[in-house]
């Protein structure tokens, strides 16, 4: 099992791995292109859930918090390739191209692509990249294909210029909204603060204004809260929901639970 391979550091990775899991990582940084070779590759974020398959590809807006699930599907194995598209080279694209947003995007942040002849056969051109990656392949190789890629996928979706060329710094949002949301991924407090377009003083300060507690009080409160609710109410097993909750180990879960409500999650019916 390998997952993922780099390719071109940090631009070009591929994924390959034969049984379903759910990926650590929730913060999703840059906007990246996922090519979907096989098997299925779900994103979850609090306002999006989309799946694709053999195939397809996703587009995946920056400065974000998500869940991925990767699945292998009946008769083949779990392949993707990621292309990243680091906000310096969308600058000098923009910048060659003489493009120009002048406003915050505001649209969907994940975009299924229509794939037309010209994206498929550029999917099917960065496949021998993936498949023979001991060649040593030049970062100068990975950044035109990068290019490539910008380059059609705004000749197939122009509209998508909005999104990749948003270079505005994240805008104070509704912190309430957004951590009521977003409380279940397990990311370090300066991320929250980033995403809701604060420093990390300002965000605690806030913080304490709007929920009448520290952080990370409040997400190891609201998290349990949330355990207990559907392990009463939808007969959920701890084992089953303790990593979708945050939780970095199911003894940890276990442990908190019982603090908390004075008997093991296990033991709660």
């Amino acid at each position: 099992m390998e997952n993922p391979v780099v390719i071109i550091p940090g631009v070009l990775f591929y994924s390959y791995l034969s049984s379903q899991r759910k990926d650590d990582v929730a913060f999703l940084e840059h906007n990246v292109l996922v090519l979907q070779v096989s098997g299925q590759f779900t994103l979850e974020t609090a306002r999006q859930k989309i799946s694709l398959q053999k195939g397809q590809m996703l587009l995946i807006g920056k400065n974000q918090l998500g869940q991925i699930t990767k699945m292998p599907l009946p008769g083949e194995n779990y392949q993707t390739i990621v292309i990243t598209l680091q906000e310096d080279l969308l600058r000098k694209v923009a910048l060659e191209e003489k493009i120009v947003v002048n406003k915050p995007y505001a649209g969907p942040r994940n975009i299924l692509v229509p794939v037309n002849d010209f994206l498929k056969g550029y999917f099917e051109s960065v496949i021998p990249y993936a498949r023979n990656r001991e060649a040593n392949i030049p970062p100068a190789i990975g950044i035109l294909k990068v290019k490539e890629a910008v380059a059609l996928l705004l000749h197939a979706m122009p509209a998508l210029s909005d999104l990749l060329f948003d270079f505005s710094a994240p805008h104070k949002i509704d912190l309430k909204k957004f951590m009521l949301s977003n409380f279940y991924f397990n990311v370090p407090v300066t991320k929250f603060a980033e995403l809701t377009g604060r420093s990390l003083a300002a965000f605690k300060r806030d913080f304490k204004t709007a929920f009448g507690m520290a952080p990370r009080h409040w997400l190891q409160d609201k998290r349990l809260t949330e355990a207990r609710h559907l392990i009463e109410k939808k007969n959920r097993k701890p084992s089953a929901i303790y990593l979708d909750l945050g939780f970095e180990s199911l003894a940890h879960f276990s442990n908190s639970f019982k603090k908390k409500f004075g008997r093991s999650p296990t033991d709660w019916h």
